[in-house]
């Protein structure tokens, strides 16, 4: 229950058992026009160039910024946590310029202090953005962010890595250009593989280009080749056939379940796990209107060791939660309540092993407390 990987589904962990045949098989090509079908659903968009990156959501991220930034471009870059700070590191490579729009790590992005700079910079041909704040449980407004980058005539790039599947995530409606996630977050999936999507206006910019893209593997034009709309593939790379399997299977689950079906039970488990950490005496780090429910951003109390507190949860309980990162490193955990993980009986062994793991510090709390307190969200619901 930390801020990823997330458990796999059975399911898919069975997936990845079956035999291996090759990235240009008849069977193969047919399962990759499956995948990129049901990433369009999970995506919510009808965009042809979507796919899977072979490799992490950090490929991801770099596949967005190295196809549409050309050396001597400027991005507006919105920073309200660690990723933010990696969006800028991509640019930078790219030899592009970096505007920095930088807000407390744990608020949203401030959209007008981004209306003030693309303002100030109308050369910014860029506006990214993390939608889902990984290390702080922050959401950010991606539909008032899109809309402001439209209107500075800017393609929007938006990190979607723990979003995806979890909150709402509208990338048509909204307007976003270039979307990147993580098959290892609310996908429960295992790790390896980003879901991308580009728009046609992101397309038109990257066949537009005068030079190479410099990272050969993950220029879009060479891979929409492989991934492309017909049936005849070009080779680009071997893709990593099992672990499209997995994917294949969990987004067949997403389906199933259906999309507002999955972002309503990781809302009422958020709710639950909340009430159960107040009646604890906890506070949350995040703001209600933002907070992430699939990631549980939770400040840690003074006097609380933390790495204690987490060693003791993984060592007696077999719970891993997740430390802060960056400015919030040491003063707060992170609670991943991610995809096949968010279920009723994760939120009650977490609070029965955190207020065990509590006690053992001296923290001051009432027993039993938390686990009634969700008991009695859940019977209400």
């Amino acid at each position: 229950m930390g801020p990823g990987p997330s458990d796999v589904a059975p399911r898919v962990l069975a997936s990845l058992a079956r035999p291996t045949i090759g990235h240009l098989d008849p069977l193969f090509v047919a399962l990759m026009d499956e995948i990129k079908e049901l990433l369009q659903y999970a995506f919510q968009t009808s965009n042809e160039l979507t796919l899977p990156i072979s490799a992490p959501g950090s490929a991801g991220m770099e596949a967005c910024f190295v196809n549409l930034l050309s050396p001597g471009d400027t991005a507006i870059v919105c920073q309200n946590g660690v990723f933010g700070g990696r969006m800028r590191e991509n640019v930078e490579r790219c030899g592009a310029t970096a505007i920095m729009v930088e807000d407390d790590w744990g608020k949203p992005v401030d959209p007008q202090k981004v209306e003030a700079a693309l303002k100030k910079h109308p050369e910014a041909s860029v506006l990214a953005f993390v939608h889902a704040e990984t290390s702080t449980g922050t959401r950010s407004d991606g539909a008032t962010l899109c809309k402001l980058g439209h209107a500075h005539d800017t393609l929007v790039i938006m990190d979607t890595v723990t979003s995806l599947g979890g909150i709402e995530l509208k990338v048509d409606d909204w307007g976003a250009d270039a979307v990147y996630s993580g098959s290892q977050k609310c996908l429960s999936c295992v790790p390896g593989i980003s879901p991308v999507t580009f728009s046609p206006r992101a397309v038109e910019r990257i066949q537009a280009r005068s030079h190479k893209v410099q990272s050969w593997f993950l220029d879009m034009q060479l891979v929409m080749g492989y991934w492309g709309g017909d049936s005849k593939r070009a080779y680009h790379h071997t893709a990593p056939v099992n672990a499209l399997y997995a994917l294949h299977e969990t987004l067949v689950i997403l389906k199933e379940e259906g999309l507002a079906n999955a972002i309503s039970r990781h809302s009422k488990n958020h709710r639950a796990l909340v009430a159960g950490l107040e009646a604890m005496g906890l506070k949350m780090a995040v703001d209600e209107a933002w907070r992430l429910p699939q990631l549980n951003s939770v400040c840690i109390p003074e006097g609380v060791n933390d790495a204690q507190v987490r060693s003791r949860l993984l060592r007696d309980f077999d719970l891993e939660i997740g430390a802060g990162l960056g400015a919030l490193a040491g003063k707060t955990w992170r609670i991943g309540l991610m995809g096949h993980a968010s279920r009723e009986r994760n939120v009650i062994l977490c609070l029965n092993a955190l207020e065990t793991a509590l006690k053992a510090e001296k923290f001051t709390l009432e027993s039993g407390a938390a686990v009634q307190a969700a008991t009695d969200f859940y019977q209400s619901m």
